[in-house]
């Protein structure tokens, strides 16, 4: 087993900056075959650390985006009707008829993200992101493969994992998971870095940043996200911002600049109001 340390190490050669529980959790998976289920707000880091994982593990992470009306078609298998088609015109032209068999064989499934995994001669990192924003009833799907790693096709049998994948999911709680998925995972709760984090980040992105501004920089990051914003800037906004004002060759925050700049860090046009009403005090 991965110790927590050097898991920590591991992600980080990958670029993810990980504390002590998110090794954990990432180790403890690992160990456990068992998913992990990561919640919190977005730009956190939620998605990153799938790929950070993958990569540090040196595997193939397969993705699948869930969105409302996600159904077995997208996420699991569909069949090439066109490839049947064509098979059934070839069979009648030579004056046979394709039988029923033949036509829903494994010859003409086309696997999506879910069944993917499930047939790889390879071991891989799954990443389900966001699937809270999934229609409750696709969860049942989610819960067999969960717990059994394997699904079943009527047509052709239970294809099961040759190789258990590193299952993450994510969720922004824009709607509440059944208990039932809950507890077949590792809980991993995700939240904004402290400063000192923050700024271990930035640095390690911008190294040629100066460091009294990257210091300004996250404490001001800080109190913007204690403010009541449609939405909080992330992480990624940090940088975005630490990148724009070493462009415009500054080394010291002021009113006039986080004025100028705040639609790098914000994304609405109220929240660039109240920001800027309150400017002087941030950045006191």
């Amino acid at each position: 087993m991965l110790t927590v340390l050097e898991c920590r190490a591991e992600l980080l050669r990958a670029g993810y900056f990980a504390d002590d529980r998110t090794s954990l959790a990432v180790s403890l998976a690992i160990e456990l075959e068992r998913p992990v289920l990561i919640e919190g707000p977005a730009g956190v880091g939620k998605t990153d650390l799938a790929r950070a994982a993958a990569e540090a593990l040196g595997r193939k992470m397969v993705r699948l985006q869930c969105y409302e009306g996600l159904d077995d078609a997208k996420a699991l298998y569909e069949w090439n009707y066109t490839k049947q088609l064509l098979f059934a015109q070839v069979s009648a032209q030579a004056g046979s008829t394709a039988p029923a068999a033949d036509l829903f064989s494994e010859a003409f499934l086309i696997p999506r993200p879910l069944l993917s995994v499930l047939v790889s001669e390879e071991p891989c990192v799954l990443l389900l992101d966001e699937v809270d924003r999934a229609d409750p009833e696709f969860e049942a799907l989610l819960l067999e493969i969960l717990s059994e790693f394997q699904i079943t096709i009527p047509e052709i049998g239970t294809f099961r994992a040759k190789h258990k994948p590193l299952v993450f999911l994510t969720t922004n709680g824009t709607r509440d998971l059944t208990d039932a998925l809950r507890r077949r995972c590792i809980y991993l709760p995700l939240d904004y870095p402290a400063p000192a984090r923050e700024l271990e980040i930035v640095r390690a992105k911008i190294p040629t940043l100066h460091a009294t501004l990257g210091q300004s920089l996250v404490d001001f990051m800080e109190r913007v996200r204690s403010l009541e914003l449609r939405q909080r800037p992330s992480i990624a906004e940090t940088i975005d911002w630490a990148k724009a004002l070493l462009l415009l060759n500054k080394n010291a925050l002021d009113a006039e600049l986080v004025r100028a700049t705040l639609g790098v860090i914000l994304k609405h046009s109220d929240d660039i109001d109240r920001v800027d009403s309150k400017i002087d005090a941030l950045l006191k």
